[in-house]
């Protein structure tokens, strides 16, 4: 037997009345009522009320203790006069007979029971406390058993699992690197890994076919509601012998897999997903991470807008921007003041206003003065509206105007109340561009992964133009967000070095950088792919929480602090001259 507890706090039930129990655990909270004090005792497990009787010596040592501390208590169960269907251990009490103080707690500085409006700063100070709250609390073990499901899924696909090195060397690609100087080689430097990418490939080119890890990146990223600064976790997996459909097929089975699991009566996408290429997807949805719980699509119009009678389209269809255009179903009758606000948010973003058209019982509204009627049926037919519908229209070009059209969709999804509610909607975002022009510099770079494979080999590489090679790269959306990267590999050294020679890296560059994995490559390659869903952004989606750090354990925030260990910090100047470097003052 335990010498703290018989039982947990969540253990107990009414087949349990008349037995004599030891339970141990924080004062959750207490309720003095004159003759009797109710406490809540709280551990991991759950929460069982505790009764301490006035005439019993130990009511006054109850009363002297604050809430958070931590206790023991021997005492017989009983059945509860008002029983408390909200909690699992509602039907009984524990009538105390001893008590054990094992630790006071101070007067806190974040509240654990009830609502807490601590600011972030100071919640992440005290984090120890700010997870014994039922949520944040619920969200880590949530996690925990994400993770587990994740191993047990792959596994079932026989994939085993493999540990990479976590210090290694910079890469010019990617993210930032978080740099760690090394005491043994002075002025060298290693580098946490951004992802595994390279050692995964190199354990496909040693013969172990089937690779899976949860795995730790590191990343010195400006932090977003989606994105941890510093590190986050990623089931990482790699095949030998494998095409892209190989890899969506694993996927789907381990993804898909967690999100049936864990939905908790929400809807679920099942495989196979579906497929959107890139290039469709940002016209149809003006972004890369579709969120296909919204109904509504961007269409083109540019062509009706060539001779129209509105002047204004007409004129910059003809300097060749585009004309995108939402129809709104059911919404002609909307204010003339809701097109105005969308009117005063694109010039806001700088997109110069939006038109609308609207085809209302009292007649067509908006722009319609100003277009030929033949202009109006075409309208119609090309975009298939109806009557009482509405019609959105805006203007520009290139890859800053796709992407505010993406915003205006998902702006007016959720302002008409069409985005689809406890729903997981899945696709396959795929034919990513290889390159793509820098809009600064207007040079030739790799868009999203160097280490893909160029869609038609080398031979794309030589005779097509880079901006229209595609890649065999692909990501996983759920939702409107990117829960996964992966690509099929470029397995043969002469692809990789002209792949990033028409990125401006010569062979010099790829053997320094790279030189580790493409020289092993020059030993027999098999043809791999891989993927890497995020584990923090999958538990994020499970759980509906807007804000990535609340399923973390210890994140830092949002200026990439630990504000519980007080990290970064400096060092002392022992340690700084054993790593041979010196601090500048800025």
């Amino acid at each position: 037997m335990n010498s703290y507890r018989t039982h947990t706090c969540g253990e107990l039930r009414s087949s349990d009345v008349n037995k004599d129990v030891k339970l141990a655990g924080w004062i959750h909270r207490k309720r003095n009522l004159g003759n009797l004090c109710f406490v809540d005792l709280r551990d991991h497990y759950g929460i069982t009320q505790c009764v301490f009787d006035s005439s019993s010596d130990l009511f006054e040592k109850i009363e002297t203790l604050r809430a958070e501390s931590v206790i023991g208590i021997s005492g017989r169960v009983m059945m509860r006069e008002s029983v408390n269907k909200n909690m699992p251990t509602g039907d009984i009490e524990v009538r105390v007979e001893k008590i054990e103080v094992y630790s006071e707690a101070e007067v806190l500085p974040i509240q654990v029971f009830g609502e807490d409006d601590s600011p972030e700063e100071l919640r992440l100070k005290y984090r120890f406390l700010d997870l014994r709250k039922e949520r944040i609390h619920n969200n880590i073990v949530l996690r925990s058993k994400v993770i587990a499901e994740m191993r047990r899924l792959m596994t079932e696909k026989g994939f085993t699992e493999y540990q990479t090195p976590i210090l290694t060397a910079s890469s010019p690609e990617g993210a930032r690197d978080f740099l760690v100087p090394s005491r043994i080689n002075p002025g060298k430097f290693y580098a946490l890994p951004q992802a595994p990418q390279q050692f995964k490939q190199l354990l496909m080119v040693s013969g172990f076919d089937k690779y899976f890890q949860i795995a730790p990146c590191f990343r010195d990223e400006d932090p977003r509601a989606d994105r941890s600064p510093g590190e986050f976790y990623q089931l990482d997996m790699e095949m030998s012998f494998a095409t892209q459909e190989d890899v969506f097929a694993v996927i789907e089975h381990a993804m898909g897999g967690v999100f049936n699991k864990f939905a908790e009566g929400r809807t679920v996408d099942q495989a196979p997903f579906l497929h959107i290429p890139f290039r469709e997807a940002m016209k149809k949805y003006g972004s890369d991470k579709p969120d296909l719980r919204n109904p509504l699509v961007i269409q083109e119009a540019t062509a009706v807008f060539k001779d129209s009678g509105f002047g204004l389209y007409d004129s910059k269809a003809a300097e060749g921007n585009e004309v995108r255009a939402i129809v709104l179903p059911g919404q002609a009758e909307k204010p003339r003041s809701f097109f105005d606000k969308l009117d005063a948010y694109a010039k806001e973003e700088g997109m110069g206003g939006m038109a609308f058209l609207a085809f209302a019982p009292q007649g067509a509204k908006g722009i319609a003065k100003l277009l030929k009627a033949e202009k109006l049926d075409e309208l119609k037919s090309v975009l298939g509206a109806k009557d009482g519908d509405a019609i959105v229209f805006m203007t520009g070009k290139g890859m800053k105007f796709a992407k505010f059209s993406g915003r205006v969709r998902l702006k007016l999804g959720e302002e008409l109340g069409l985005v689809e509610k406890n729903v997981f909607r899945f696709c396959w975002v795929v034919d990513f561009p290889f390159y793509e022009e820098n809009e600064e510099t207007g040079a030739v770079e790799f868009s999203h992964n160097p280490f893909s494979m160029p869609q038609g080999g080398m031979d794309a590489l030589l005779n097509k133009n880079p901006l229209d090679i595609y890649a065999y790269q692909y990501d996983l959306v759920c939702n409107g967000v990117e829960l996964a990267s992966g690509a099929v590999r470029n397995h043969k050294p002469e692809i990789m070095y002209k792949a990033f020679e028409i990125a401006g890296y010569d062979h010099s560059v790829v053997d320094s950088k790279f030189g580790g994995m493409i020289n092993a490559f020059k030993y027999g390659a098999p043809p791999h792919a891989g993927c890497a869903p995020g584990v923090d952004r999958t538990v994020m989606l499970l759980l509906d929480e807007p804000i990535i750090r609340d399923v973390i354990l210890f994140p830092l925030n949002g200026k990439a602090q630990d504000l519980l260990m007080q990290a970064p910090n400096t060092v002392t100047e022992q340690q700084l001259k054993e790593l041979h470097i010196r601090v500048v003052e800025d």
